[in-house]
């Protein structure tokens, strides 16, 4: 029986698939965003904001924490219906 794997395991795996260098992906960075964004949007918002941040930064070429203060900054002025 093999162990069970771990976030780190599970990261790491991804970017393999999809060639990106490993510790590409600040996942701190990201479970912050989707959280921030699930409380003080919507919870389905959480992973479309992260989605939109990391669609976002590969179009443009940009470092995605640009996104992720961007979003936050949004969420911190958002009122909810």
């Amino acid at each position: 029986m093999t162990e069970p794997a771990t976030l780190d395991d599970w990261t790491a795996a991804v970017e393999a698939a999809l060639g990106l260098a490993p510790g590409t992906v600040d996942t701190d960075a990201v479970l912050d965003l989707v959280r921030e964004v699930a409380h003080g949007v919507m919870r389905p918002a959480g992973p479309i904001a992260a989605y939109l941040v990391g669609y976002a930064a590969g179009a443009a070429r940009t470092d995605p924490h640009d996104g992720i203060l961007a979003v936050e900054e949004l969420v911190n002025g958002w009122e909810s219906p």
